[in-house]
């Protein structure tokens, strides 16, 4: 299974994805609550896939995207986003994630947004 990376500045989503991660055999090597430490952890773990939330403090999760595409142009990143910010979505995918989840979520919808990052 895949090893990935959790960035959301709520614990409580955090905590959300970490577990539909986990039950569905994945595992966890970083957590992050904002895009700073994101690219940090992105660059000691090398994680296969990241979920990266959209709006945080310090750096929100468009930037981050930005930064960690330029680091590694074929990162596998899957946005989550709250409802209403469908532009952001667009700008996320045009610049280079690959999927994407909308706040609040449900297992099924996780884990098809995982195997479908997987395969590409």
């Amino acid at each position: 299974m895949a090893r990935l990376m959790v960035v959301d500045d709520s614990m409580f989503m955090r905590l959300m994805i970490k577990n539909i991660l986990l039950e569905l055999g994945h595992e966890i090597v970083a957590e992050a609550s904002n895009g700073l430490e994101a690219i940090s952890l992105f660059l000691q773990h090398s994680p296969d896939i990241i979920t990266l939330d959209i709006t945080m403090p310090e750096m929100d999760g468009i930037t981050a995207l930005k930064e960690i595409i330029n680091y590694k142009s074929d990162s596998k990143i899957i946005m989550v986003s709250a409802m209403g910010q469908q532009s952001f979505v667009i700008e996320a995918i045009t610049l280079g994630a690959r999927d994407f989840i909308v706040k609040p979520f449900d297992k099924d919808r996780v884990a098809e947004a995982v195997k479908k990052v997987l395969n590409t």
